[in-house]
């Protein structure tokens, strides 16, 4: 004949067997000794009420790199231990103050396998346990956008937000409603498609001065192409600063810049030369270098120049058109503003080295990333609205269009 105490071992064995692997099945508790259920009693132990749900499932791929934690019905977690399942290394995570949940301090890795470990009492100390091992969405699997401007920048307003997928998307629609932009201005924001991988917002007009634009990324799970998913989820919110639209005039050789509506200096410059002109159109400043090295083979010309450390340098163009200080210009050439000598850029007067009061090195400290630069009066073409961050060169309708939402 069996006793209840024996029988309540045994109880308490095969449900500690059920336990192991599994992901939200509760555990067995109370102590060995059978415990009266107030209906008579049948000699069975307790089992605890508290239910762990560990959001990866046990044997799982494709598991979300931001939204994977664990949660606690019926009772409050006492315990969870995360680690990489290949080397046991430690993942960091906290409980929330009601004891309901527990979440990674950081985002996961991309095709990793990680375990999880929970356990948890409900309100008369029975405990409870889950577990799982799985693994996070492989990048083969998944896309992410790298994206510009930066959480917490200040920005000219010319600034839109750019983002770069590093795969095409073919469910426009769905990755687009992942993404909202809006601002403080109350301007309507609309996003465009240059290509499967590239989508661009921004108003009608320039941002208003001193604006908040806030920017939500919701794509951890959205299918931007079959089988491929998203995998962030994040709020990044920067400043519009004052407004500064400088306008050059390849006609007079001359850059006015103004700010607010104020003008605050024109200066001369060289534009390009009548064998390599500068384009026309909206150009917005998207990276600033103290000094960086120009080469023409890197632009599609020949072994025409090399120069390591051009001064006060401010992109406008992918394809190689910047803005920057010019410390070689007089040897054999007029001063400044008589003609153009570059090969497509915009150059200031400028000494090497980046140091003393030269025309480029004020332009260079009074400008933002997102500032516009205007070129007129050129005799190439107009900047194309996708080389760089030049949308501006289209036409509101045009832009809409070419929305996915």
């Amino acid at each position: 004949m069996t006793t209840p105490d024996i029988a309540a071992r045994r109880t308490l064995g095969a449900c500690a067997a059920l336990m192991v692997g599994a992901l939200t099945l509760t555990a067995c508790g109370g102590s060995a000794n059978a415990e009266d259920d107030g209906k008579g009693g049948d000699g069975s132990a307790k089992t605890s009420v508290a239910k762990i749900a560990i959001s990866a499932k046990d044997g799982s791929a494709g598991a979300s790199i931001n939204a994977t934690g664990v949660k606690v019905s019926g009772g409050k977690l006492t315990e969870v231990k995360m680690t990489v399942a290949d080397d046991g290394q430690a993942v960091p995570g906290s409980v929330s103050a009601d004891g309901k949940s527990w979440k990674p301090k950081e985002q996961l890795e991309r095709g990793t396998k990680y375990r999880i470990s929970a356990t948890a009492k409900d309100t008369e100390g029975r405990t409870a346990a889950a577990n799982s091992v799985f693994t996070t969405v492989t990048s083969a699997n998944s896309f992410i956008g790298t994206y510009t401007p930066d959480n917490g920048t200040t920005v000219g307003v010319g600034m839109p937000v750019s983002f770069t997928f590093d795969k095409a998307i073919t469910d426009r629609k769905a990755v687009q409603s992942g993404i909202t932009v809006t601002s403080s201005s109350g301007q309507k924001v609309v996003g465009h498609w240059f290509n499967g991988q590239r989508l661009d917002f921004r108003p009608e007009e320039y941002w208003k001065a001193g604006s908040k634009v806030t920017m939500k990324i919701d794509l951890d799970g959205v299918e931007g192409a079959n089988g491929v998913y998203g995998v962030q989820k994040k709020t990044v919110t920067f400043t519009v600063g004052r407004s500064q639209v400088s306008t050059v005039d390849a006609g007079t050789q001359t850059m006015t810049v103004v700010r607010d509506g104020k003008t605050l200096k024109t200066v001369p410059i060289s534009a390009g030369s009548p064998e390599h002109t500068t384009y026309n159109g909206q150009m917005v400043i998207s990276e600033k270098f103290v000094q960086t090295r120009m080469n023409s083979r890197t632009v599609g010309l020949g072994g025409e120049y090399d120069i390591p450390d051009v001064p006060h340098a401010m992109r406008l163009t992918t394809s190689g058109t910047f803005i920057h200080g010019n410390y070689w210009y007089n040897k054999g050439n007029p001063p400044f503003g008589r003609q153009g000598t570059s090969h497509g850029c915009v150059g200031l007067a400028d000494v090497r080295g980046a140091q003393g009061s030269t025309s480029a090195k004020w332009f260079y400290d009074n400008s933002l990333i997102g500032d516009v630069v205007i070129v007129k009066n050129s005799p190439d073409k107009t900047v194309s609205p996708d080389n760089g961050l030049n949308g501006w060169n289209m036409a509101w309708s045009q832009w809409v269009a070419g929305s996915a939402s």
